[in-house]
């Protein structure tokens, strides 16, 4: 028999990242962004390709424009192109926008030592830092987030991804961007929905992580609706705090395992943007998720009615519909699946995050289905009929 040979090394890689607050990034009195820009050792500018959520440009009409002047201003800029994509999930949908980033690119020379702008919603960050992390095995990003929801979550993370097969984010990657700036002046033109959608990413941080962020949320619910600036800043501030410690100190930043808990509610989420050809905003489909699942919790006996009450309270505080849009049995079955797709996303043993109380959060590893189906029934008008028949 054969002797066996191995080799084995370890090593350890220490990773940093840096979130940035600020307005009107893009005046040329705003010196903060030339500063994230490294000067190049040989002298040469450091070539930047800029990548603008086409929504967010229709809504600062000056801003291609500001962008050019800003880049013109500092000697060491060098803005070769501004590229205008769809936004919202249509981004990650239809690839032709990852393709066109890509080419890009490499058209214009982009390397490692260059810098990749993504400027827009969660969903042209996603699409760009695929792009980005996968160019070169991976170029410099850094990300203008200019939603709530962006500000606060999606963008502050260290996943990148564009939907396939039907599947959110099938396609991806772990990537730490060079830096994340929320320039709070992009959110002044949010419609209601958007400005409202990302209070379900705080919500769900609160439920799981911080029982004290969950009672700012709840006394200030009007004030955030009527979109107050000093809360809302605090808000998007300590939900992405808490997101970066949770990625920093969570023991697990690049999922190897099987437990997810900053995708509280999310199962059902992706399933509900799935079936409603993402009709629903993200946020929306994750308060739906989160009524959901906060309602299972009630039903099995882990989380009582007063809190069961808060939380729904809050959401519907917020402006958020809690009833799930499904008509027939047949699209409970439909929404059922998401939870071995979500399962399936990482593999390994079903882990899915629930609540025991306000701040305190408990991973599951069985659903039952029989209750699933009467909290699904009694968070959808359209079949409110079927509770009778899960009485179990």
């Amino acid at each position: 028999m054969k002797s066996v040979s191995t080799i084995s090394q370890s090593f350890s890689v220490q990773y940093s990242y840096r979130l940035y607050f600020t307005d009107h990034l893009f005046s040329s009195k705003n010196t903060l962004f030339q500063e994230l820009i490294s000067t190049r050792a040989d002298g040469e500018k450091t070539k930047l390709l800029f990548v603008v959520d086409g929504q967010v440009a229709a809504k600062h009409p000056s801003l291609v424009h500001d962008i050019g002047n800003y880049c013109e201003c500092f000697d060491h800029l060098d803005c070769l192109e501004i590229i205008l994509v769809p936004g919202g999930e249509q981004s990650k949908n239809e690839h032709d926008n990852s393709k066109k980033v890509l080419r890009a690119i490499n058209e214009k020379g982009i390397c490692r030592h260059s810098y990749m702008v993504a400027i827009g919603g969660g969903a042209v960050i996603d699409m760009v830092g695929y792009a980005a992390a996968t160019a070169h095995r991976g170029v410099r990003l850094i990300r203008v987030p200019t939603t709530v929801l962006a500000q606060n979550d999606a963008a502050v993370g260290v996943k990148n991804g564009i939907n396939e097969f039907g599947k959110k984010n099938f396609l991806g990657t772990f990537a730490i961007p060079d830096a994340i700036v929320n320039d709070f002046t992009f959110l002044s033109t949010l419609d209601q929905r958007d400005w409202i959608s990302g209070i379900a990413e705080a919500i769900k941080v609160a439920l799981i992580k911080d029982t004290s962020f969950f009672d700012f949320i709840e006394a200030n619910a009007a004030a955030l609706v009527q979109r107050q600036k000093d809360p809302m800043q605090y808000l998007i501030h300590r939900c992405a705090e808490i997101h970066m410690q949770h990625i920093a100190k969570g023991g697990d930043p690049f999922e190897s395992g099987s437990s997810r808990p900053l995708d509280f509610g999310h199962w059902a989420a992706h399933k509900l943007e799935q079936m409603t050809d993402y009709t629903l905003r993200h946020g929306e489909a994750v308060a739906m998720g989160i009524a959901l699942d906060v309602t299972y919790a009630n039903l099995i006996g882990l989380l009582d009615d007063n809190a069961l009450a808060r939380v729904l309270k809050v959401l519907g505080d917020i402006g958020f519909e809690l009833k799930i849009p499904l008509k027939s049995e047949a699209e409970v079955d439909v929404l059922l699946k998401g939870i071995e797709e979500f399962r399936e996303h990482l593999g390994g043993q079903l882990t899915i995050t629930l609540i025991s109380g306000i701040g305190k959060k408990v991973d599951v590893h069985q659903i039952d289905l029989k209750k699933m189906h009467k909290a699904i029934a009694l968070r959808s008008a359209a079949i409110e009929a079927l509770s009778c028949r899960y009485d179990g």
